[in-house]
């Protein structure tokens, strides 16, 4: 599939999603959003892709929504105009493989709310982060959602009212990226990253992130219950009889991806 604000790439297993706006600092236009949104779920189906990662081309990852299509819409436009914005964030929580954020430049607004919706970010030493739409009078009420996650009440407020900017050194004391590494190192450290992910099951990969999402809306006993249930799944897999052989034998295990 052609893509107008994408480009799309595939090396070793993973599939690459380049945000490719670069002269407006790949802010979200309608059809960036929707386009993404395509390329993430077309990414999941590839049987020979086994992670995703998403990065911006140019000097910035996002710089947030394409502003320029604020002006002269109803409120049912404006609220269909948002949720196609915030459509990222479930897309990426159904996708059955992983998706790492590669960071760098400036995560703003929707672009800090791409970076938080990613399974995982490596993010390059001095990029700022933030959820700025209040300095324009309006809320990123959709970044927010997956910023919050795993943050106090007084800091999410923080970021969604004040609409400061932190930097990545921040951004890893609070549990919002998984890696901060020098910016010449960025590609090297993700890949290196992403290998790692790689080199598990296919299949336990897949579950366990399934999981996740869906134990973190569940009630604490819920959540074991479901869990034990999972695991006991998981103990019927052939990577699982396989993973198990190889620890015990003392060698690399050869996943089936079943």
């Amino acid at each position: 599939m052609a893509y107008e604000t994408l480009l799309i790439d595939k090396k070793d297993r993973v599939g690459i999603v380049s945000l490719n706006r670069p002269n407006r600092f790949n802010t979200f236009s309608t059809t960036l959003a929707l386009e993404l949104n395509d390329a993430f779920i077309e990414l999941d189906e590839v049987e020979d892709v086994s992670a995703v990662v998403v990065k911006g081309e140019g000097k910035a990852f996002s710089t947030g929504i394409d502003i320029t299509e604020f002006p002269g819409k109803t409120p049912s436009e404006y609220h269909e105009w948002i949720c196609v914005m915030d459509r990222m964030h479930l897309t990426i929580a159904a996708m059955k493989k992983p998706v790492v954020a590669m960071v760098h430049g400036y995560a703003v607004a929707n672009g800090a709310g791409l970076m938080a919706a990613a399974d995982f970010a490596v993010v390059a030493e001095g990029t700022k982060i933030g959820t700025t739409a209040i300095n324009v009078g309006l809320l990123c009420t959709g970044p927010i959602i997956p910023v919050s996650t795993g943050l106090t009440k007084k800091k999410v407020l923080e970021l969604l009212l004040c609409g400061e900017l932190i930097d990545a050194e921040e951004a890893l004391r609070l549990g919002l990226v998984n890696r901060v590494v020098p910016a010449d190192k960025l590609e090297e450290e993700t890949w290196a990253f992403v290998k790692n992910l790689l080199s598990k099951s296919p299949v336990a990969l897949q579950m366990g992130k399934s999981f996740y999402y869906k134990m973190r809306d569940m009630s604490f006993s819920d959540g074991l219950a479901y869990g034990a249930e999972l695991f006991a799944r998981l103990c019927t897999t052939e990577d699982a009889r396989e993973g198990v052989d190889a620890f015990m034998n003392k060698r690399k295990p050869e996943w089936k991806g079943r």
